[in-house]
């Protein structure tokens, strides 16, 4: 079967699938808890939801994704959980995949040469958002930018990267922030760059398109978000282990768009194995 025949008959069977749920939906008693699981799971991810509910029933996706449980969101009470459970080390960062590590940063490197420079953004300051221990920081951003700002959840992988990994590129760091993504509030017309890789994944929609939103407003002139992730082949796929959600490109698109960003260019990660889900770069501001 071909690959176009194969997307045909994806986008087929989603679209009966949600035609069904529309029909739901529309039924639904609006007191049941169904309607309540239903309608904050579409709240939190608008463009994702009817996809994931194609693999997982409401009642087993909701806990892993939307339940509060002491207070804390579970979809992201997972993610660090599991990150607590990760060596700080490029091992760790790149999981089973650390021979590709130099082609990664290679293809950011070419990425980020089509949005800085004359005429471009400039190469003050930029934002590593979900940075761990500063592999990209260090192999992308540091040759580029005159200073950095570094944001991940886990105090250990910034304590690393501060006292081991950047070497003398440390004394350039501005500010680490301790954070989580949802949560912060970047200071407006701050950053020529923000670089976000591999932690879109970790935010519902509703929480990436707000930080997006947020993130616009603390660019300087001429300065650009990217985003580097994961994007599925079809559809989104939950990973409940780690808290991530992995959305086609499309879907990752119609985010940015709510979110009310220009994209600028989209560009495929080259020479990664076939084995891993494919990578792309996006700019946008």
């Amino acid at each position: 079967m071909s690959e176009s025949t194969s997307i045909m008959e994806f986008r087929g069977t989603h679209r009966a699938f949600c035609d069904r749920w529309a029909k739901t939906d529309d039924n639904m008693c609006r007191h049941s808890m169904s309607f309540h699981l239903h309608n904050t799971l579409r709240q939190e991810f608008f463009a994702s939801y009817l996809y994931l509910l194609e693999q997982t029933p409401l009642v087993k996706l909701y806990p892993v994704t939307c339940e509060y449980i002491k207070g804390e969101k579970q979809f992201y009470y997972r993610a660090q959980n599991f990150y607590k459970g990760v060596p700080a080390s490029e091992e760790g960062m790149m999981g089973d995949f650390v021979a590709i590590s130099e082609v990664d940063l290679e293809g950011s490197r070419q990425f980020l040469k089509k949005f800085v420079g004359p005429g471009k953004a400039g190469t003050k300051r930029a934002l590593d958002c979900g940075c761990g221990i500063g592999r990209v920081s260090k192999g992308v951003l540091f040759p580029v930018f005159e200073t950095m700002e570094m944001l991940d959840m886990m105090e250990d992988f910034i304590l690393h990267a501060h006292e081991c990994y950047l070497g003398d590129y440390a004394d350039r760091v501005e500010t680490y922030y301790v954070y989580n993504l949802q949560d912060f509030i970047p200071l407006p017309d701050r950053y020529d760059v923000i670089w976000m890789q591999w932690v879109a994944c970790h935010l519902t929609d509703k929480d990436l398109m707000e930080f997006l939103r947020r993130a616009k407003e603390s660019l300087r002139p001429d300065g650009v978000i990217i985003m580097k992730d994961n994007m599925a082949r079809q559809g989104c796929r939950l990973d409940p282990v780690d808290s991530s959600i992995i959305r086609h490109l499309d879907i990752m698109k119609s985010i940015i768009q709510k979110a009310g960003l220009t994209i600028l260019d989209a560009e495929k990660q080259e020479g990664f194995p076939e084995i891993i889900v494919p990578v792309w770069m996006i700019a946008m501001r």
